[in-house]
């Protein structure tokens, strides 16, 4: 795809484009580990896109690593709660 050879097949494997608005890129990592790689090239990255793309017009990249779990809901959930170790109340 093109992905794959704007930013490389091995970012391309861990790392998903998901929305484009207002100019900003959001993407999507496998792990929290490439989350933070592509943190750190943040700014490569996005002069990489903006050269391969030019009418793209990317402002900002946003990425998120995978979904987390929840602890907002379940059968020992407290209204309140500061975290998942707060048990008391």
């Amino acid at each position: 795809s093109d992905w794959a050879q704007i930013v490389g097949s091995e970012v391309a494997e861990h790392a998903t484009p998901i929305t484009l608005f207002e100019g900003k890129l959001t993407i999507q990592t496998s792990s929290t580990a490439w989350s933070t790689q592509l943190r750190l090239i943040q700014s490569e990255l996005l002069k990489t896109i903006r050269k391969s793309s030019p009418g793209a017009l990317v402002d900002e990249l946003v990425i998120m690593g995978p979904h987390a779990p929840s602890w907002k809901r379940g059968l020992r959930t407290i209204r309140g709660a500061k975290g998942v170790r707060d048990t008391f109340g």
